[in-house]
C-alpha cells in the first residue's frame, strides 16, 4: 500500500502540486487564526509531501516559533527543534534537512504531521517508523492536523498503537 501511495503522489502534474500545497497552506493558516497558538511543529517537505514553506514564513511573521522534528534515536519519539524560516540547514542522518545550529525545544502544542495515506477514522500511514504515534503518547497530546493529497486516502485498520489524528487537511478541505 505505501508504495501505492507514492506512486499515486509523484504522479501528481507539478502544476498541480503548488495549486494544492497553496491551499493546503491556507487552511492551516486559517486553522492557526482561529486557535493562535504560540507554537507548531512543521515538517520539511520529503518525497513529494505538500510543501508548505510559503506559510511557515507567513506563521513566522506572525511570531508563531515553528519546530522541525527530529530523529534522535531509531525507535524513540521525535524531539524538536527550533526553526526559523532562512537559516541554515544540513541534513540528518536519516538525510532530512534540520537546522545547522539545533537549538531543542518542548514539544509543540500543535503539530502538522505528514501522511503517505490516511483513513476515514483520520489515521495516518506513514512511512513505517512509529515516530509519530510515539510522539504523540504522552500527554497532554497536542493538536494534530495530518497533512496530505485528496488523493492518499486509504482504507486500512489501524493498529492497538496508531493515534488518530485531530483533522486531516487536502486541498479539498475548508476550515472555517
Amino acid at each position: 500500500m505505501r508504495k501505492a501511495l507514492r506512486a499515486a503522489r509523484g504522479a501528481l502534474d507539478p502544476a498541480i502540486k503548488v495549486q494544492w500545497d497553496g491551499h493546503i497552506g491556507a487552511q492551516v493558516l486559517a486553522w492557526w487564526r482561529l486557535r493562535q497558538v504560540a507554537a507548531i511543529g512543521v515538517y520539511w517537505p520529503l518525497a513529494g509531501e505538500p510543501d508548505l514553506r510559503a506559510a511557515y514564513d507567513e506563521l513566522a511573521r506572525a511570531g508563531v516559533q515553528l519546530a522541525l522534528p527530529v530523529v534522535m534515536e531509531r525507535g524513540t519519539a521525535l524531539s524538536f527543534v527550533e526553526w526559523t524560516p532562512g537559516e541554515p540547514m544540513i541534513p540528518d542522518e536519516m538525510g532530512v534537512q534540520v537546522p545547522a545550529d539545533l537549538r531543542f525545544v518542548a514539544r509543540p502544542p500543535a503539530l502538522l504531521v505528514p501522511c503517505l495515506g490516511f483513513n476515514d477514522e483520520n489515521y495516518r500511514l506513514g512511512y513505517g517508523g512509529g515516530y509519530y504515534d510515539r510522539t504523540l503518547e504522552p500527554a497532554p497530546r497536542p493538536h494534530t492536523l495530518g497533512i496530505a493529497y485528496g488523493n492518499q486516502r486509504a482504507v486500512f485498520s489501524h493498529a492497538a498503537h496508531d493515534v488518530p489524528l485531530d483533522v486531516i487537511v487536502t486541498e479539498t478541505t475548508q476550515i472555517t
